[in-house]
């Protein structure tokens, strides 16, 4: 039995080794030193210099952060930048009206002139990365505690950013790297005169909607265009009518050729968040507590929102962003149980712990400073557990009913008055108002009272009553315990809630009277209640386990690089610009069960269900499958759509290019496949896959679709597998 046990724990560290061969988001400037070996090993045909260069433009110079919540490329000298359609979605929203339905309808500008600002969305160009941590953790000590040693290195940071050579209207950031050992500053250019260019309809750029949302076979042409504007000088500026196209440093190049199996693909672009290196404790804990109550919780307001949006088009274009947010995570939550199951990370983990504990304990000098950190992690987190499920219920519950967040924008308000005086109440108005206005505008007063109905009840019910506040409670006993006589008391004949335009017109002739009817009005009582029970019994003790562990992190990460010298240890994402690599392949999610790497317009029109919400399809693009009309952009009969391939992607990475061996794009990354969600926290190459649009399938929507072929000529459009 002992040599069993001891053969597994080999088995599993094998496996874990071989996962860390094809997983990693590499920051660029790093690529010559830590993977351009094995970049070309996998195909690569290009150098590391080609990707990321400071002297001269590379493809870095292509790759945006579009509105600081994407990624996108730029695929023209005319400052075009390509992205997906959700990233682009809200802009779209924005510009659709019952007359002009741009989300169901698509929408192409035949010029410049046509082309629709966008207030407030910006691209953001990465100019260069410093390694800057000594500088930053100059002073700072073991003996600090965490708010000494935070104080200590923002006094660092300030000084490093205001001595930064860049240019006037250039600016930047730094940012912590594996939990705060290493830091790197990052230069940036940010335009804010990005307009939109074009959109397919959902039934194409949202085609499958939530049924086929992390699922692969995939056949969706999630993309969507901008263009980016300059001031005459080619520089950053504000929206102007005398702006003109951007001219980019780079502009990707177009493959016509695709890609075959085993191919070398490359994604590039800003991933978010990813915890790669977290003990097995929280892992568990992730697995069996967070999860699985935040995925219920969403249960019940996608349930309430997708009955409205089925019986009514004005509610079906207000709640369509919100509706996919809301259920964009709650299944990838599930997807990310099962993957973490079906691949025995919690085995892996454990397994990879008991032998960096066997390396402490042979090593005196590292007995003594990491001997007892993995119980220590153990402990910290199982004390963690009941705040964070509390945590969850309070953020999942409170963040989906709207009339809290219209109270608390007037509340804002009343804040600032009391703090500032006139002067500061003046000043915060408008952004109030502005806020108002976008949140009445995506608004059903009779939705967020059903959500209020449903989200309430569970608060109330599936939590340890310890974590309900008595102030609901002693509500809901008011009203025999039913949470819709409580709802009608909050709702019904309320202005702030029923009346939108009212609200922002007596905010702008008498702002008086809505801030009297605010403090007056039952909600802002309730969630001030809420709020405050929460801080108090939740909040306050989550913020000291928090700090410790973030402590306790940090020295983990340090003593995994020092301990486990023959692994090679990329940072988790943090929105940052990343390079992710791998080759295209299907996989074999579960027995019986192999998935191929490609789709085509086939599968598209065998989804087709005339009428429904997520399957249907224009006419004319049936029209185009049944000619088989797909011009330069089919291949052996067929249209090509989306592919698979293990480059490790997370949110952040939507929009980004997909590039292969020689730098072109070749696709545009949208998804993962459901079983490989777990990616984010512990990559497996055996299912993990990132899906994406063929370009192909892009070209001949705009082109042969949308007849918008004067943005085709715009680009670069190459056949590199035939220089073969």
């Amino acid at each position: 039995m002992k040599m069993l046990k001891q053969s597994l724990l080999a088995f599993l560290l094998l496996a874990f080794s071989v996962a860390k061969a094809d997983e990693g988001m590499w920051l660029p400037q790093l690529l010559a030193q830590l993977n351009e070996k094995q970049m070309k090993s996998m195909g690569m045909k290009i150098s590391a210099a080609d990707i990321y260069n400071i002297n001269k433009g590379s493809l870095k110079d292509a790759i945006v952060s579009f509105g600081g919540f994407c990624t996108g490329e730029v695929i023209s000298s005319k400052g075009l930048v390509l992205t997906n359609h959700h990233c682009g979605f809200d802009a779209i929203q924005n510009h659709s009206t019952i007359q002009n339905n741009y989300i169901r309808d698509g929408f192409w500008a035949r010029n410049n002139a046509e082309e629709i600002p966008n207030p407030g969305l910006f691209v953001t160009f990465i100019i260069r990365i410093d390694d800057v941590t000594k500088q930053v953790l100059n002073g700072v000590t073991r003996n600090m505690d965490e708010k000494e040693r935070q104080s200590a290195i923002d006094k660092n940071i300030a000084e490093l950013r205001k001595n930064v050579k860049k240019e006037n209207y250039q600016d930047s950031f730094i940012r912590a790297f594996f939990d705060g050992n290493q830091y790197f500053l990052f230069v940036t250019e940010t335009y804010k005169d990005v307009r939109l260019v074009g959109a397919p309809p959902s039934s194409v750029g949202n085609f499958g909607k939530d049924t086929d949302n992390w699922m692969w076979p995939r056949h969706t042409g999630d993309f969507s265009m901008f263009r980016i504007y300059a001031g005459k000088d080619n520089k950053p500026a504000e929206y102007s009518v005398d702006n003109v196209p951007y001219v980019p440093k780079r502009s990707l190049s177009i493959s016509l050729d695709g890609v075959a199996e085993n191919d070398f693909t490359m994604v590039f672009g800003f991933p978010g968040r990813t915890t790669q290196y977290l003990h097995s404790a929280a892992v568990e804990q992730i697995m069996k507590v967070n999860d699985p109550v935040k995925i219920a919780i969403r249960d019940k307001a996608l349930a309430v929102i997708d009955g409205f949006m089925r019986k009514d088009e004005q509610i079906k274009i207000q709640y369509a962003a919100k509706y996919a947010g809301i259920a964009n995570s709650w299944k990838k939550w599930q997807g990310e149980v099962l993957g973490l199951t079906s691949t025995n990370a919690l085995g892996k983990k454990q397994a990879y712990e008991a032998e960096f504990q066997k390396r402490v304990n042979a090593n005196p000098q590292w007995k003594e400073a990491y001997g007892n950190l993995l119980l220590d992690l153990v402990k910290t987190y199982n004390e963690f557990e009941k705040y964070s499920l509390a945590r969850d219920f309070f953020n999942e519950t409170m963040s989906r009913i709207e009339a809290f967040a219209i109270v608390n924008q007037l509340n804002s308000l009343r804040n600032a008055k009391e703090k500032n005086g006139e002067k500061g109440f003046t000043n915060a108005l408008p952004g109030v108002k502005e806020r108002l206005a976008e949140i009445y505008k995506e608004y059903s007063p009779v939705v967020d009272k059903q959500l209020f109905i449903a989200l309430i009840d569970k608060f109330v019910k599936d939590q340890p009553q310890e974590f309900v506040a008595p102030y609901l409670l002693n509500k809901l006993k008011e009203n025999n315990n039913d949470v819709s006589k409580l709802a009608d008391e909050l709702y019904n004949n309320v202005d702030l809630f029923q009346n939108g335009n009212k609200v922002l017109q007596q905010l702008s002739s008498n702002p008086e009277v809505v801030m009297a009817a605010n403090d007056m009005n039952h909600a802002n009582q309730l969630i001030a209640e809420l709020s405050t029970y929460y801080n108090n019994t939740v909040s306050k003790n989550i913020t000291g386990l928090q700090s410790r562990i973030n402590q306790l992190n940090r020295t983990y990460m340090q003593a995994q690089m020092e301990v486990m010298k023959e692994k090679k240890f990329y940072p988790d994402a943090n929105s940052t610009l990343r390079v992710t690599y791998g080759n295209v392949k299907g996989y074999n999610p579960r027995d019986a069960v192999q998935y191929d790497y490609y789709t085509y317009l086939d599968g598209v029109m065998d989804k087709y269900k005339p009428g429904d919400y997520e399957f249907d399809l224009p006419e004319k693009l049936r029209s185009l499958y049944k000619n088989k009309d797909y011009g330069q952009y089919g291949s052996n009969g067929k249209m090509p759509v989306c592919f698979i391939a293990r480059n490790h992607t997370t949110g952040g990475n939507s929009g980004s290019p997909a590039l292969d061996a020689y730098g072109n794009l070749v696709g545009l990354n949208f998804d993962r496949v459901w079983e490989g969600t777990m990616s984010d926290i512990n990559y497996d190459p055996s299912i993990c896959r990132n899906i994406m649009v063929d370009i192909r399938y892009v070209l001949f929507i705009v082109d042969k679709y949308a007849g918008a072929g004067h943005l085709v000529k715009e680009m670069n459009l190459v056949h590199p597998k035939k220089k073969k």
